[in-house]
């Protein structure tokens, strides 16, 4: 079996934190229970591009169960955990491709050898496998029975892609299913965000002036939970709806032009590019630190921060200082990269539990739909959704009503009112 991992000596406490993280996934546990018996992915050539984590592996582990031989490579070149990698090679005897730390030249070998794969199937975080894929061998694509994707940044890259006439096999738009991106991107970015600021920095929140860039899902949790810690939160966006839900929920929101003069720490979650620009670094105050939690490093425009700077020195791991040419410094956390998985370990177990169920039974919904399917962009059935949501409830020991038999026929009546 090829692999290629930091050292496999890792394995036995890689072990230990997957075993840990899987007590707090119980949803993807019965899936996987059911998978074993099933085997829904039988034959099934699959590679997953995701954040290899504790949570990831336990994923790993239920698509193993269901039949599938599968593939991981790094979805982010510091968002792995190199023991858990150890693991999933020594103890599972899955072919993990990923480093900590790992350079873009090796993320994109990565990637290739992936594809070498001939996979049926691909799990992505980003749709860089999926772009590449289209880009340089689009002879793959018809192998393909489809494509689940993780993130907000990938189903627009995907959407792209169907405008452009490109994607030719069905993406099913897991990050768009409810019991993901309320939980995941919400409670999940929102806690793991500020635990990896807190980490990298070892910087008291209460009192300070935190900029969160871009009101979606994650920006929401970002600013909830960062105004729990004691932070004064200020909000940007360019949606007037999103703008005006941040007013109403008792945020400040102005344009960056201004909030970049007054805002000691920036988290970027927007998925889109140099939303903190040469224009807004100049304009920031002494030691201001500036992080994202959104997919990809470009939201920051760190080339022309370091054009604009004299020295570059790294204080603490994951903390580099940018002196600016008048003196002034910046500090950047994690490189602009993910800062919850390159400083801290991602987003707790019983929210990835959600949104990796989703995962796995988007999989075997391709394959019990293949040939079905056109192509484009799919959300998994709502009935899916609910029933992930129900596994959860049940539990976590929480019980909820059911419509009465009267209520059912008063809601499909249209004969009595007022």
């Amino acid at each position: 079996m090829e692999y290629d991992i930091k050292d496999i000596n890792l394995a036995p406490q890689g072990k230990q934190r997957i075993e840990w993280a899987d007590r707090e996934m119980p949803v993807l546990r019965l899936i996987r229970e059911r998978f074993e018996a099933e085997k829904p992915l039988a034959g099934v050539k699959l590679v997953a591009c995701a954040h290899i984590t504790t949570e990831t592996a336990n994923l790993a582990r239920t698509l193993q169960a269901g039949g599938a031989e599968a593939i991981l490579i790094a979805s982010n070149p510091l968002s792995t955990q190199d023991d858990v990698a150890a693991s999933l090679v020594a103890d599972w005897g899955i072919p993990v491709f990923a480093l900590k730390g790992e350079s873009t030249e090796t993320y994109m070998r990565h990637v290739r050898m992936a594809l070498e794969s001939n996979p049926n199937i691909i799990i992505d975080d980003g749709s860089d496998v999926v772009a590449t894929m289209l880009k340089e061998k689009p002879e793959l694509a018809e192998k393909i029975i489809g494509t689940t994707e993780e993130t907000t940044t990938g189903i627009v890259r995907l959407q792209a892609m169907v405008k452009a006439g490109v994607l030719n096999f069905p993406a099913m738009a897991v990050n768009d299913a409810q019991t993901k991106h309320f939980f995941d991107n919400r409670y999940g970015t929102g806690q793991s965000t500020l635990d990896g600021i807190i980490r990298a920095t070892n910087i008291l929140l209460a009192g300070k002036s935190l900029v969160v860039v871009g009101y979606g899902w994650c920006g929401k949790g970002v600013a909830m939970r960062a105004r729990g810690l004691g932070a004064n939160v200020i909000v940007t966006e360019i949606d007037p709806i999103k703008a005006i839900e941040a007013v109403m929920d008792g945020f400040r929101v102005m344009p960056m032009s201004e909030a970049c003069k007054i805002g000691d720490f920036f988290v970027t979650v927007t998925g889109n590019r140099h939303v903190i620009d040469k224009e807004h670094f100049e304009a920031m105050k002494d030691g201001a630190i500036v992080c994202n939690s959104g997919h990809f490093d470009l939201e920051l425009n760190l080339e022309a921060l370091r054009e604009m700077s004299s020295e570059v020195h790294t204080r603490r791991p994951f903390v580099e200082e940018y002196i600016n040419h008048n003196g002034k410094s910046v500090i950047v956390l994690g490189e602009g990269r993910l800062i919850n998985l390159a400083a801290a370990e991602g987003h707790p177990a019983s929210v990835m539990d959600m949104s990796f169920a989703n995962q796995a039974l988007s999989a075997e919904y391709l394959v019990k739909n293949q040939g079905k399917l056109g192509a484009g962009v799919h959300v998994l059935p709502t009935e899916v959704d609910q029933e992930i949501a129900s596994l959860k409830l049940r539990a976590m020991g929480v019980s909820i009503d059911t419509l009465t038999p009267e209520m059912l026929e008063y809601m499909s009546s249209w004969e009595t009112g007022t």
